[in-house]
């Protein structure tokens, strides 16, 4: 229970409505023993009318009466049950909802070497699965556990009033119960939590072979990758076969208990009717009692079983909700517009992952309005660049800074809506073209869309698809080629019309006529805004103020077109080799 804490938070915010729902339990459950001693009464009444000679006329109608007596009780109990359910099962809803929000926002709090760690499957599961998991404990089992201990205080008192100590010749073997449901509770715990973990590694196996599944079939591996599959989960039924037996002990317990408890109240019961302690109307009573108590029994098992399982989901769930996010956006962060100018100042930056040093000791200033080229083979750090920029990540040592302000001063959100960036992976979203450009800017209008797409060169391609602008591009953009998503990336930070644009391998997969059209339609566009283009080739169509040449995280040449082809360095080699 105390990996259950957390949740109090809900329980207070939805109060009124769990008070409500308990309340509700008390009065059905309050419903569900009075016919116990209707059957009582009735049950002796009639003996003593036959005993007393009376005619099949009055038993009838004493039958009848006490018939509808009991039809009116349980037509009360289904209503107060219903109203249970609407008052608990809905908050287990509610809190449903606001779990699964708190987990998305933790998602989009998490920065970018987060995700580099953590496999998309279990991140996944961690919303679905074991929010579906501590679901069933806000609702299904509080609701199940609270109607057990209103029957069970109910039938005790009520057979508690009519004979001591048959009551505790009848309870006698419920410790025993409660002895071994302890027991398998602790087992159970733990082997939930192992098959959490296993259904995590479960669904990352399959979230890759669906993503990846054009590499899988190319290279010929489908067999292969259906053994690894089949290996996990051959693991993970294992795990839950063995669980599902641990299990299985509760119900064939609660069975032989329970028998025993109804062995009981049948031979004292009759002996103590036969001695006139009790009537046989007491014995009928005591049996209903029994039958009443053998839901709220046999449901400790299944509530205790769900606590469980709910206990080992939401200690996986605070465990991910803890994470501080490295990048964070200051308190008071600025937000004045950004003008343009960058500069690094010093920078050295290692990737905690994989501890390579991608930047060392890296000084550039870039002035508004300014276009830089980033030239380097891959590995040097160019993308680095783009990623310090944006906040990705945090330089180990030195500053990066925008009109003079380190970056770790400036509102991050605000930072992020001043830059329009083109990743090099050109990732799309599984909906249409036109929301897929819209995503750089939710209030463009449709003439704006249309517009970047032209300069993307994009438009011709689009129109010539049988449902324009509305075509689904599929998941990640499946449906186009690689030179059209780049294109759909670029058009989707052109419409942010930001005062700084960083371009990130951008129209590596485009042909040399579309490069040239694309270039010189963004001409005037980027006219006054300061531009970062990243690069393995040179755009011979553009002037650059300036060129950096990068080898192994620092600068190997720096300069203009014409001063680094003098040099006759690293540029002017490739320049000669990519024009021949």
């Amino acid at each position: 229970m105390k990996k259950l804490r957390s949740l109090n938070k809900y329980f207070i915010k939805y109060k009124w409505r769990l008070l409500l729902g308990l309340l509700f339990v008390g009065i059905s459950s309050k419903f569900a023993v009075m016919p116990g001693s209707v059957i009582k009464g009735l049950l002796d009444e009639v003996k003593n009318m036959i005993d007393g000679g009376a005619k099949g006329d009055a038993v009838i109608s004493v039958v009848f009466k006490g018939g509808m007596t009991l039809l009116g009780l349980a037509l009360l109990r289904g209503f107060f049950m219903f109203m249970m359910r609407q008052t608990i099962i809905v908050m287990s809803r509610h809190i449903e909802y606001d779990q699964k929000q708190e987990i998305y926002n933790q998602y989009q709090r998490l920065n970018t070497a987060f995700y580099k760690k953590n496999f998309t499957g279990d991140l996944m599961n961690r919303i679905s699965e074991d929010v579906s998991r501590v679901r069933m404990y806000t609702g299904p089992s509080i609701m199940y556990f609270t109607n057990a201990i209103g029957l069970t205080i109910f039938c005790i008192v009520e057979m508690w009033q009519v004979n001591h100590m048959l009551t505790l010749y009848v309870l006698a073997p419920l410790p025993f119960l409660a002895l071994s449901i302890y027991y398998v509770n602790r087992i159970i715990f733990k082997k939930s939590g192992q098959i959490q973990a296993q259904l995590s590694g479960l669904t990352t196996t399959a979230q890759e072979s669906y993503s990846g599944i054009r590499v899988i079939k190319s290279f010929v591996q489908e067999a292969n990758m259906m053994r690894f599959f089949n290996h996990n989960s051959e693991e993970y039924r294992k795990s839950t076969i063995n669980l599902s037996v641990t299990e299985a002990i509760y119900f064939p317990s609660m069975n032989l208990f329970i028998g025993l408890s109804m062995l009981c109240t049948v031979l004292i019961g009759g002996y103590y009717a036969i001695n006139g302690h009790i009537t046989t109307g007491n014995i009928a009573q005591f049996v209903f009692y029994i039958n009443q108590l053998m839901f709220p029994i046999s449901s400790i098992g299944m509530v205790a079983s769900m606590t469980q399982r709910a206990g080992a989901s939401q200690q996986r769930i605070d465990e991910f909700l803890e994470i501080e996010p490295e990048i964070q956006s200051p308190a008071n962060g600025m937000v004045t517009p950004l003008k343009g100018e960058v500069a690094f100042r010093n920078v050295t930056f290692t990737y905690p992952n994989t501890g390579i040093t991608a930047l060392q000791d890296f000084s550039l200033t870039i002035k508004p309005g300014q276009k830089i080229a980033i030239i380097g083979k891959t590995g040097s750090g160019k993308s680095t660049l783009a990623h310090l920029l944006l906040r990705m990540y945090d330089p180990a040592q030195g500053e990066v800074q925008y009109d003079g302000t380190d970056v770790r001063q400036l509102n991050l959100h605000h930072l992020r809506r001043e830059i329009a960036y083109t990743p090099q992976e050109a990732y799309l979203f599984s909906d249409t073209i036109f929301n897929n450009i819209r995503f750089g800017k939710d209030d463009a209008t449709e003439e704006e869309v249309k517009r970047v797409a032209r300069m993307a060169d994009l438009d011709n391609d689009i129109q010539g698809m049988a449902n324009g602008y509305e075509t689904v591009v599929g998941e990640r953009g499946v449906m186009l080629s690689g030179g059209q998503k780049q294109r759909m990336v670029l058009a989707r930070a052109l419409i942010k019309n930001s005062p700084f644009l960083v371009l990130d391998e951008c129209l590596s997969a485009v042909d040399t006529n579309t490069e040239k059209n694309i270039l010189a339609n963004l001409k005037d566009f980027l006219a006054d805004k300061t531009t970062l283009v990243i690069t393995h080739r040179i755009f011979m169509s553009w002037t650059f103020d300036q060129i950096i040449v990068l080898d192994n995280g620092r600068i190997a040449e720096q300069g203009t077109h014409e001063e680094l082809m003098q040099l006759n360095g690293r540029y002017a080699q490739l320049y000669r080799h990519q024009t021949s």
